[in-house]
Protein backbone atom coordinates (compact mmCIF):
# COMPACT_ATOMS: atom_id res chain seq x y z
CA UNK A 1 0.00 0.00 0.00
CA UNK A 2 2.58 2.59 1.12
CA UNK A 3 5.92 2.51 -0.62
CA UNK A 4 8.70 3.13 1.85
CA UNK A 5 11.52 2.23 -0.52
CA UNK A 6 13.33 5.49 0.26
CA UNK A 7 13.70 4.49 3.93
CA UNK A 8 16.02 1.60 3.11
CA UNK A 9 19.61 2.43 4.12
CA UNK A 10 21.07 1.84 0.67
CA UNK A 11 18.55 4.09 -1.05
CA UNK A 12 18.87 6.78 1.60
CA UNK A 13 22.68 6.81 1.55
CA UNK A 14 22.66 6.77 -2.25
CA UNK A 15 20.42 9.83 -2.26
CA UNK A 16 22.71 11.63 0.16
CA UNK A 17 25.76 10.71 -1.95
CA UNK A 18 24.17 11.97 -5.17
CA UNK A 19 23.07 15.18 -3.44
CA UNK A 20 26.62 15.80 -2.22
CA UNK A 21 28.04 15.06 -5.67
CA UNK A 22 25.52 17.48 -7.20
CA UNK A 23 26.42 20.25 -4.77
CA UNK A 24 30.13 19.67 -5.36
CA UNK A 25 29.76 19.80 -9.15
CA UNK A 26 27.62 22.94 -8.85
CA UNK A 27 30.20 24.64 -6.64
CA UNK A 28 33.05 23.75 -9.00
CA UNK A 29 31.10 25.11 -11.99
CA UNK A 30 30.35 28.32 -10.12
CA UNK A 31 34.02 28.79 -9.22
CA UNK A 32 35.01 28.25 -12.85
CA UNK A 33 32.49 30.83 -14.04
CA UNK A 34 33.67 33.24 -11.34
CA UNK A 35 37.29 32.81 -12.47
CA UNK A 36 36.58 33.37 -16.19
CA UNK A 37 34.62 36.58 -15.68
CA UNK A 38 36.76 39.71 -16.02
CA UNK A 39 35.67 41.17 -12.65
CA UNK A 40 35.03 40.10 -9.08
CA UNK A 41 31.44 38.83 -8.89
CA UNK A 42 31.23 39.10 -5.10
CA UNK A 43 32.57 42.65 -5.06
CA UNK A 44 30.24 43.77 -7.81
CA UNK A 45 27.13 42.25 -6.23
CA UNK A 46 27.73 42.90 -2.53
CA UNK A 47 29.89 45.99 -2.40
CA UNK A 48 28.71 47.88 -5.49
CA UNK A 49 25.10 46.61 -5.27
CA UNK A 50 24.98 45.63 -8.97
CA UNK A 51 21.41 44.26 -9.16
CA UNK A 52 21.59 43.39 -12.86
CA UNK A 53 24.66 41.22 -12.30
CA UNK A 54 22.98 39.61 -9.30
CA UNK A 55 20.04 38.59 -11.49
CA UNK A 56 22.37 37.19 -14.16
CA UNK A 57 24.33 35.21 -11.56
CA UNK A 58 21.08 33.91 -10.04
CA UNK A 59 19.90 32.74 -13.47
CA UNK A 60 23.29 31.10 -14.04
CA UNK A 61 23.05 29.33 -10.67
CA UNK A 62 19.57 28.02 -11.48
CA UNK A 63 20.75 26.83 -14.90
CA UNK A 64 23.81 25.04 -13.54
CA UNK A 65 21.66 23.52 -10.79
CA UNK A 66 19.13 22.19 -13.30
CA UNK A 67 21.87 20.69 -15.47
CA UNK A 68 23.57 19.03 -12.49
CA UNK A 69 20.23 17.72 -11.20
CA UNK A 70 19.39 16.22 -14.57
CA UNK A 71 22.85 14.67 -14.88
CA UNK A 72 22.77 13.18 -11.38
CA UNK A 73 19.18 12.01 -11.65
CA UNK A 74 19.34 10.14 -14.84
Amino acid sequence: MFDIEWLKPGVFLGSIAFALIGVLVFWICFIIVDKITPYDLWGEIVEKKNMALAIVVAAMCLSIGMIVAAAVHG
